[in-house]
């Protein structure tokens, strides 16, 4: 199979998906035998004629699908800690953060890797960590990446805990006293702690909220704002802004444009995957950062090669890469907002824009903020039961600010860093133009929120029923007024 038909990522990724959807509902296992069928169908897939091809990797996909996750089930029932998690023991793990500890004054919760309990080796298995008392504040005071000693107790995931099971995680652990920390061992996660440090510290002088908006804008970190304003960005449909994504890594991939022009082609093919990597990695990798740098990884790739790739393509093979090597990222809501949004406007951003009337600008900027709540839409009327009609004048207005701030935040937070120690009078005018942003974005989702109208379910279905009887409506008119139309060279037209 030299190249893929058209749709062919799009039919791989269907079979993916439904693969997965059968792992979740067989028995964990090792799925040694599927996982070799889908090995060898993809070899075959490869090798056989175009659309041959297509169905055996389809069929390939299937196969795969269903082992990986019979496998990422089959870790988490059967795991080191499965004895000591059933017995509720009391242990000492060594592991390091997954993530930023996040929670409230005085506790904290994080994901931690563990490389031993008790002395044991624990297999490289995910841990819940909650913590109260003395030890929350202490640690949620630590970042991504930071080795920890903890003593505590083991204990099954139970209630809202079992969400975390989508990320890995086998049980919660109590901790009760923090015996020892240090920073990351990957240098990888000492350069993008140490970026995110100096991208952050300059924003300490704007106001509390200010500056927890500024860092889920910049950084995607959301952990101190305010619930109110989180209940209002929610409310307005604005709560994407403060989720990393494709236009975050897009914009960093603009600012470091100019260093890249500089080297070789291969030069920068490397350094933009190695931008995308640390820019990952500064934002944790959350679910939308890895749909974003993925399809941004799959298009400088397919631009180096000289096989520039349609977007809907592109989102397909990044989401069949990662649905590989993660197929708990189809639990994610994240993961699915995301991959919707993306899909709503490279399917249906074209078409909307060009069907709006008046400038280019304002028909753009309708045209793709419409397509993509049509493509979250499928994921927010079953997950929330509604979705904000505000949702499409607040986008309008918001996302173009969304630019400038991300930009103009990422290097006035840097130079403010730089510039404190000597100037702080210059660090602290660099954040007038983000203070400003940031308002008003505030001011658009606090006005957004109070408008009272949604729509569930039904009325979503009752507006496509409505759209399609208008569109219906205004072909067959038309159509009609087309074949009303004398043709040259009919009767009419000779008589005169």
């Amino acid at each position: 199979m030299t190249a893929l038909p058209a749709g062919g990522p799009l039919a791989l990724l269907g079979g993916l998906v439904a693969g997965i959807g059968i792992g979740d509902r067989v028995a964990p296992g090792p799925a040694r035998g599927a996982l070799a069928i889908g090995v060898l169908l993809a070899l075959g897939a490869v090798a056989a004629r175009r659309r041959a091809g297509l169905a055996l990797g389809v069929v390939a996909m299937i196969a795969l699908g269903t082992a990986l996750t019979q496998r990422a089930h089959d870790g988490l029932a059967h795991s080191p800690l499965a004895a000591l998690v059933a017995a509720r023991g009391e242990a000492t793990i060594t592991g390091a953060l997954v993530d930023d500890p996040e929670g409230e004054r005085f506790f904290s919760s994080a994901l931690v890797r563990l490389t031993s309990v008790g002395g044991a080796p624990a297999g490289g298995r995910t841990v819940l960590v909650t913590a109260g008392g003395d030890v929350g504040p202490r640690l949620r005071l630590l970042s991504a990446g930071d080795q920890v000693e903890l003593r505590g107790w083991l204990a099954p995931l139970a209630g809202y805990d079992r969400r975390v099971r989508w990320r890995h995680a086998v049980a919660r652990f109590d901790a009760l006293e923090l015996l020892s920390f240090e920073g990351p061992r990957s240098p990888l996660l000492r350069v993008a702690n140490g970026l995110r440090a100096v991208v952050l510290g300059g924003t300490d002088r704007l106001p509390p909220t200010e500056r927890a908006v500024v860092a889920g804008f910049l950084l995607g970190d959301t952990r101190a704002v305010p619930p109110r304003v989180e209940d209002e960005f929610r409310a307005s449909g604005l709560t994407h802004l403060l989720a990393v994504s494709g236009a975050n890594v897009a914009f960093v991939l603009a600012l470091v444009a100019p260093l890249l022009r500089r080297i070789g082609l291969r030069g920068r093919l490397v350094g933009g995957l190695g931008v995308l990597v640390v820019f990952g990695t500064m934002t944790r990798w959350e679910p939308s950062v890895l749909r974003a740098c993925a399809m941004a990884g799959c298009s400088i790739t397919a631009l180096h090669v000289g096989r520039p790739t349609a977007g809907l393509r592109v989102l397909a093979i990044a989401v069949l890469g990662l649905l590989v090597a993660d197929p708990f990222l189809l639990h994610s809501i994240g993961f699915l907002l995301s991959c919707g949004a993306s899909a709503g406007i490279a399917v249906l951003g074209p078409g909307l824009s060009a069907r709006l009337r008046g400038p280019p600008w304002v028909r753009d900027g309708l045209g793709v903020t419409m397509a993509a709540q049509l493509g979250v839409a499928p994921v927010l009327l079953p997950v929330f039961g509604t979705m904000p009609l505000a949702s499409l004048p607040t986008n309008l207005v918001a996302v173009p600010l969304a630019g400038p701030l991300t930009v103009w935040g990422l290097l006035a937070g840097a130079a403010g860093t730089l510039l404190t120690p000597w100037l702080p009078t210059a660090a602290t005018a660099l954040q007038l133009p983000t203070l400003l942003l940031v308002r008003a974005v505030l001011a658009i989702a606090t006005l957004g929120a109070r408008v009272p109208l949604a729509v569930d379910g039904r009325g979503a279905w009752g507006l496509a029923a409505l759209a399609a009887t208008v569109v219906m409506v205004l072909r067959a008119s038309t159509l009609r007024r087309g074949c009303a139309r004398p043709r040259s060279g009919s009767v009419t037209g000779r008589a005169t």
